[in-house]
């Protein structure tokens, strides 16, 4: 079901990991950024979205995380954009000749099955540097930052003051650092300050995962997240609700992420174990 959360802007929210399917009403059509993610719920994406009378005309991925990149024959084949850098990790996994059976094994085990993949990744990438979607609709800027994934871009819809964050700003999910970059709590940082610089254009929050919020409430996301990142880079356990006994969503799996964190962070700083 779609749930309007601005004039022009719709949201619907999968089951399992609560992603969140954008949908951009344009003048000739609709743009789609990161639909997702059981077949089923794609297929139900679409026949809401036919019932608007409007095809899709665009797509847009925030970053290359499997959730993320994914399609469904029913949205047609309108161009997929991302940025060059999201892109470029796209086509390499899908260079590699068992990229399907690796995609079909970061899929949680209950939706084995469940995820087609004919059309997993395939990303145009946009030049570097590009300010502004390509698109028939509203302005859309594309704002690429470093931090949860290589080539993670979040859009800002000026207009309605919508920002979709991809992968930042969850109510539900502590920050995810991309542990494979040589710096990852510090581009996590600066991708929260690149956020923060907008946080006064932002009217609605539409975080990858998780509730919408309104703008009043992007600031406390931020600070919540720099606080969780202060506390990896700095050794301290984290005061962060959503891995805390009162956590409302992922009590069963969200805490070994967060030691998982802690054990590769620790790594890095010494390789060597002593």
């Amino acid at each position: 079901m779609l749930t309007q959360v601005a004039d022009g802007v719709l949201v619907h929210q999968s089951e399992l990991l609560r992603n969140n399917s954008v949908v951009v009403r344009g003048r000739s059509g609709v743009m789609l950024v990161d639909p997702g993610i059981r077949g089923a719920e794609m297929a139900c994406l679409a026949s809401d979205v036919r019932e608007l009378g409007r095809p899709v005309v665009a797509g847009f991925a925030t970053h290359p995380d499997w959730d993320h990149v994914l399609w469904h024959a029913d949205f047609g084949d309108a161009p997929r954009y991302g940025t060059a850098r999201c892109a470029e990790a796209m086509r390499d996994f899908r260079s590699q000749p068992d990229w399907e059976a690796r995609a079909a094994e970061a899929l949680p085990p209950e939706m084995a099955g469940e995820v087609p993949l004919d059309l997993f990744g395939l990303i145009t990438g946009l030049p570097d540097g590009t300010a502004r979607l390509p698109w028939d609709g509203p302005e859309v800027s594309v704002i690429e930052h470093p931090a949860h994934a290589t080539g993670h871009a979040a859009l800002l819809i000026p207009e309605t003051g919508v920002l979709v964050a991809g992968d930042m700003l969850s109510d539900i999910f502590m920050p995810f650092p991309d542990l494979d970059t040589a710096e990852p709590l510090e581009d996590y940082l600066v991708g929260l300050r690149v956020l923060e610089e907008i946080a006064d254009d932002v009217e609605v929050l539409v975080p990858g995962h998780g509730s919408v919020c309104s703008g009043g409430q992007v600031r406390a996301r931020i600070d919540l997240d720099r606080a969780y990142v202060h506390a990896l880079r700095d050794g301290r356990v984290p005061d962060d609700p959503r891995i805390g006994p009162s956590a409302t969503y992922g009590q069963d799996w969200l805490p070994s992420v967060y030691e998982f964190q802690v054990q590769r962070l620790a790594s890095a700083r010494d390789p060597a174990g002593s």
